[in-house]
């Protein structure tokens, strides 16, 4: 388990902060401080609804590319998730679509996240982008070169991407753990709101009893109890925003709903 990372005994809620279009991405509005207001917004509104951790994306960023992001978004992303971590006592995530968990580390050890989420990292994935390749062998490197304490929350069979042929998704649980290093696993649905299948989050947790486990879309209010009966917690975005469209702003009472029936279950 991701000990002492976040400062609960029971089930772990971590909320999405979707930023808006960053500099250099086809919709950039041309104001940072819009960004960073909208961020600062949406970080209160979690910390105050009881979260247990945040994790920043640059999800206006679409469409995304594969692999290392351009510098201007780093600097961007940098920007937001510093601000963040100023702004909770929370642990700060980063997820640096579409999966570049090299410059999410990075970022990590210069602002002071906690934690990043690798949509690949260990094997091959189709995405509507292109092949998406796990970069384990980097990415676990540079940590230690780094001497950051940054965890790493991986996907396994991420939502957008089918793998390449037959899987099995208990043998790749057990090889994104043990062979490709992660601290975390996170188990999605087919694409972003849609849930997990609850058969899957018990093969992982059965394949993986010894690290965290948590469901990465679909969770909500209501389901929770369902979804999270085999994992320890969720990471949850679109089902707090407004009317529940995931472009729009986070509702305050949807993040406090949310967090207490995470909670309820401990």
């Amino acid at each position: 388990m991701t000990a002492g990372l976040f400062q609960t005994t029971g089930k772990v809620f971590i909320g999405v902060v979707h930023l808006p279009p960053l500099p250099g991405s086809p919709r950039w509005g041309g104001s940072m401080d819009r960004v960073l207001s909208r961020a600062d917004r949406e970080v209160g509104i979690l910390t105050e609804a009881g979260a247990d951790g945040i994790i920043v994306e640059n999800f206006g960023d679409a469409p995304f590319r594969i692999g290392r992001v351009d510098p201007v978004t780093v600097a961007g992303m940098t920007l937001a998730v510093r601000r963040a971590v100023e702004s909770t006592h929370l642990p700060v995530g980063i997820n640096m679509l579409r999966n570049d968990p090299y410059s999410a580390l990075s970022i990590a050890a210069a602002a002071g996240a906690r934690f990043v989420r690798a949509n690949v990292h260990y094997g091959v994935m189709a995405a509507d982008e292109g092949l998406v390749v796990g970069e384990a062998y980097e990415t676990v490197r540079l940590r230690q070169s780094l001497g950051a304490d940054v965890k790493i929350l991986a996907d396994v069979l991420v939502k957008h991407a089918v793998p390449l042929g037959e899987v099995d998704l208990s043998l790749m649980a057990k090889e994104t753990a043990y062979r490709g290093l992660a601290d975390g696993l996170i188990v999605t649905g087919p694409v972003t709101g849609l849930p997990a299948d609850a058969g899957d989050i018990k093969i992982a947790r059965s394949a993986v009893p010894d690290r965290l486990l948590l469901v990465g879309s679909g969770v909500d209010a209501g389901n929770a109890g369902v979804f999270l009966r085999h994992a320890d917690g969720a990471i949850v975005g679109t089902s707090l925003k407004e009317e529940g469209v995931v472009a729009n702003p986070i509702n305050p009472e949807r993040a406090r709903r949310t967090a207490e029936a995470i909670h309820g279950m401990d």
